[in-house]
C-alpha cells in the first residue's frame, strides 16, 4: 500500500523512461519462460499463462521496478494532505460517501475518519490510481532471481538526482532478491484474485509497488482481506463502496476495535504502511475531520 509514492515519484518515472533503454517488450516470451514454467508447477493452467504473457502489453517493465532502488521516504511530503484543501476534499468525500462509510464503520467499529484518511493519503480519495499494470510490476520483479537479469537491471538503475550515489551492489542484490520472492508471492495472490473475481489480469492497475485500486491493497490483501461493500457480488477494490469496507474489515483484522488506544492505533495502521509518518499524518488527518465543519 505505496501509492502515497505516485504523486511524488512522477518527475522520477519520466527521467527513468527517458534513460532506461531495458524495458523491452520483444523478448516478453523469453524473459517470462522460467516464471511461467514455475507457475505451472505450482498449479495454474499453462495455456491461461501462455496466452496471458502473449499479450503485447505485457512486458518487462525495468521502469517500474527501478523506482524500488532510488525511491526515498524522506523525501516525501506528508504536510500536502493537512492542508485546508485536502481536508475540505476529505470532508466532501465523507458527505457523499457517508452511508457506506457509516455501515463500514457500525459493522467493523472502525472510525470513518480513519478510513477516509487512509483513501486520502493513498489515492487522493481514488485521483491517483497508478496506470501501471500490476502484472509488469511483479512478474518483472519475479524474474529476477534470474542473475543475468539482475545484473542487466543494476547496470540501468540511475541515480535519483545529480551528485546522488548509486545502491550498493550487495545491497541492490540483497533487496532484489528478497524482492523476487515476494512479488512471486503476490503475483500468484494476483492471478487467484482476478480469476475469482473474474477481472482480466492484463487490465488491473496500479501503483509502481504493485498496489492497486482505491485502498491500494497489494494482492495478498485483496485476496484475503477485501470486501463487497455494495453487495454485487463482486468485489472490485476501483468501486467506493468495496474500498471502504476492505479498509475497515483489513483494520479490524489487525486489532482495531472502537475503544482503540491511540498507541494501540498507531500499531494497527504501521500494518497499512511500515511508515511512521505515513500513520503520524492518519492521526493527523482524523483528528482534523473530526473537528471541521466545511458545509
Amino acid at each position: 500500500m505505496k501509492s502515497v509514492f505516485l504523486y511524488s515519484c512522477l518527475i522520477l518515472t519520466l527521467t527513468l523512461q527517458a534513460n532506461l533503454a531495458f524495458s523491452n517488450k520483444n523478448n516478453t516470451d523469453h524473459i517470462f519462460t522460467d516464471l511461467t514454467k514455475q507457475l505451472v508447477k505450482d498449479g495454474f493452467n499453462k495455456e491461461k499463462l501462455d496466452r496471458l504473457y502473449s499479450n503485447k502489453d505485457i512486458f518487462f517493465d525495468s521502469t517500474g521496478i527501478s523506482l524500488f532502488f532510488v525511491h526515498s521516504e524522506a523525501s516525501l511530503d506528508y504536510d500536502q494532505f493537512v492542508s485546508e484543501s485536502s481536508l475540505k476534499n476529505a470532508f466532501i468525500y465523507m458527505d457523499k460517501h457517508k452511508n457506506d462509510l457509516k455501515e463500514a464503520e457500525n459493522k467493523y467499529g472502525v472510525d470513518k475518519t480513519i478510513i477516509t484518511a487512509i483513501l486520502l493519503v493513498e489515492t487522493r480519495l481514488g485521483k491517483y490510481l497508478g496506470s501501471r499494470l500490476v502484472i509488469n510490476t511483479l512478474s518483472t520483479m519475479a524474474s529476477l532471481t534470474d542473475n543475468n537479469l539482475r545484473k542487466k537491471l543494476y547496470k540501468a538503475i540511475p541515480v535519483s538526482k545529480p551528485g546522488a550515489k548509486r545502491i550498493s551492489k550487495i545491497k541492490f542484490e540483497k533487496k532484489s532478491q528478497y524482492k523476487a520472492k515476494w512479488a512471486y508471492i503476490e503475483l500468484k495472490a494476483l492471478l487467484k484474485y482476478s480469476a475469482r473475481e473474474k477481472l482480466d489480469p492484463s487490465k488491473i492497475t496500479g501503483s509502481y509497488a504493485g498496489a492497486l485500486g482505491l485502498s491500494q491493497f497489494l494482492p495478498s490483501n485483496a485476496l484475503r482481506l477485501a470486501r463487497d461493500g455494495n453487495k454485487d457480488g463482486k468485489i472490485d477494490l476501483f468501486q467506493h463502496p468495496d474500498a471502504i469496507y476492505s479498509i475497515a474489515n483489513f483494520l479490524k483484522h489487525y486489532g482495531w476495535n472502537p475503544t482503540i488506544s491511540r498507541q494501540k492505533a498507531h500499531k494497527v495502521l504501521y500494518k497499512y504502511n511500515h511508515s511512521k509518518p505515513y500513520v503520524n499524518t492518519l492521526l493527523k488527518i482524523s483528528d482534523q475531520l473530526k473537528g471541521l465543519n466545511f458545509i
